[in-house]
């Protein structure tokens, strides 16, 4: 085990983006575990809900100041607030989605590849009827269709998400099912959900967990896109998406300062680039750690 975990370590430092990678979701997480500290809520308030000062209702966004670190934004919301607590939001949709998907993906995937024949046939046409339609565009129907929220934008994505998994986990299981010690347990009669559990899917895993790794950052830009288009998260609400939303009035200052409000798209456009690509290369590092096929190059 302890000779693993170095080789593991090993591979990771031959790759400084991997490093990056990790360094970008290791902050990101303190952050999200820090909020309470580095934002404070207001006492018996939503924490989620961003602060205005009572005194400024003013429509007009403001330049960043000891106040407000970040500025505010559309209707005085506090910007440094809600990237702080967006985080959270960030990682709740990421999780909240992925992990739901890949419980469908491997209960589906390992069924129909290990038993074949018609129920095959059955749960991949089916998958492929999904597929006809684009993800975001079918997200957004369903939204649509069940009302706007933050809730109803996870469970959309989860309902839209898992078909990629699914034929993934089934490709990778036909290639498992075929190995010896795959027919050995069966001939010693190990139970199929035995079979499947202890000699199928671990072996058989690696790449989805690589794709579900890779995948949360684009989850996290599939809910702010359907926070921007209003379906998300509520006016006020700290996600990223959200944000950006109120701050689109505001891309163009004025004639005599055209960047006059940058703050306002800027931040909360950096949050998300960051969180995405620091996702996108710790699904690198896991790819180097995980997949058999590049272990021992």
């Amino acid at each position: 085990m302890l000779r693993e975990v170095k080789f593991s370590i090993s591979r990771i430092m031959k790759s400084p983006l991997s490093i990056v990678g990790i360094a970008i979701v290791v902050f990101f997480a303190a952050v999200a575990i820090l909020a309470p500290v580095l934002a404070p809520p207001r006492p018996n308030k939503d924490p989620f809900i961003m602060p205005r000062p009572k005194w400024d209702w003013s429509f007009t966004p403001r330049p960043p100041s000891p106040s407000n670190p970040f500025g505010t934004i559309e209707g005085q919301y506090d910007l440094f607030y809600g990237c702080i607590w967006g985080t959270i939001s960030a990682f709740r949709i990421g999780f909240m989605v992925i992990i739901p998907v890949l419980i469908i993906a491997l209960i589906l995937g390992s069924v129909a590849a290990y038993y074949g024949g018609i129920i095959d046939e059955l749960m991949m046409r089916f998958t492929d009827i999904i597929f006809a339609f684009p993800t975001l565009v079918l997200a957004i129907a369903l939204v649509s269709v069940l009302g706007p929220s933050l809730d109803n934008v996870m469970l959309a994505l989860i309902l839209v998400g898992w078909p990629g998994y699914a034929r993934v986990i089934r490709g990778e299981i036909l290639r498992v099912k075929q190995e010896d010690y795959v027919e050995a347990a069966k001939a010693v009669g190990c139970s199929d959900l035995r079979i499947i559990i202890r000699h199928i899917l671990p072996n058989a895993i690696y790449s989805t967990v690589i794709m579900a790794s890779l995948d949360i950052g684009a989850i996290v830009l599939s809910a702010a896109a359907l926070s921007f288009l209003g379906l998300g998260a509520p006016a006020g609400y700290a996600d990223w998406g959200q944000i950006i939303a109120r701050a689109r009035h505001w891309i163009y200052g004025n004639p005599a300062d055209p960047f006059a409000f940058w703050h306002a798209f800027i931040i909360p456009g950096l949050f998300i680039f960051t969180f995405v690509l620091g996702w996108n290369l710790l699904g690198d590092a896991f790819r180097d750690i995980l997949d058999p096929t590049l272990r021992r190059r």
